[in-house]
C-alpha cells in the first residue's frame, strides 16, 4: 500500500472528537445573598445543555423554577467561561427583574459536575459573586426526557 493510500482522518472529525460531550440535563445550583431580605438563598433549575464543539448553551427547563435561566459558555479544556442571564418571575420577590453576569466553571475529571463562581451586579450598585455548580442528571435531550424534568428540583 502506498503512503497516500493510507486512511487519513477527516480534519473536522478530529477537531470535534477533542471535546468530551456534555450535552444532556443538568441540575444548576447557585447561591446568592438577598440584601433586601438579609439572608442567603439557593437558586435551582433543571437545565438542558447542548454542545456544539467548544460552545455550550444552557437553557432552563420550563417548570423547574419560577425564573428562567440561560448561559452561553465556551469550553477550553476543562474550563467553561461565559455569561449567564436570569429573568425572574413577575410574581416573585424580584418582580420580573433581569439579572446577568459572567461565570467560570471547572469540569471535574468525571465530567459529571462543573463547579465555579458567578459574578454579577446587585441592585445597590455593587458587584456580587457566589458559587455555582452544574450536576449531571441525564444524557438524553429528547422531548420525553425534558418533560420529566419540568418540575422543581427535589420534588420527586
Amino acid at each position: 500500500m502506498a503512503p497516500h493510500d493510507e486512511f487519513q482522518p477527516d480534519t473536522a472529525v478530529t477537531q470535534v472528537s477533542q471535546y468530551a460531550n456534555y450535552s444532556g440535563v443538568w441540575l444548576s445550583r447557585y447561591e446568592y445573598v438577598s440584601t433586601g431580605r438579609g439572608s442567603s438563598f439557593t437558586g435551582e433549575h433543571y437545565v438542558v445543555l447542548l454542545q456544539h464543539d467548544e460552545r455550550l448553551t444552557v437553557r432552563s427547563i420550563p417548570g423547574s423554577s419560577e425564573s428562567s435561566l440561560t448561559m452561553d459558555l465556551t469550553l477550553d479544556g476543562t474550563v467553561c467561561t461565559g455569561t449567564w442571564t436570569e429573568q425572574t418571575s413577575e410574581d416573585g420577590y424580584y418582580r420580573g427583574a433581569r439579572y446577568h453576569g459572567a461565570i467560570q466553571l471547572l469540569i471535574e475529571p468525571t465530567g459529571r459536575r462543573m463547579a465555579g463562581k458567578w459574578v454579577g451586579f446587585g441592585k445597590d450598585f455593587d458587584v456580587d459573586t457566589g458559587p455555582w455548580e452544574l450536576v449531571f442528571q441525564d444524557a438524553s435531550t429528547t422531548k420525553s426526557t425534558l418533560d420529566r424534568y419540568q418540575r422543581r428540583p427535589g420534588s420527586g
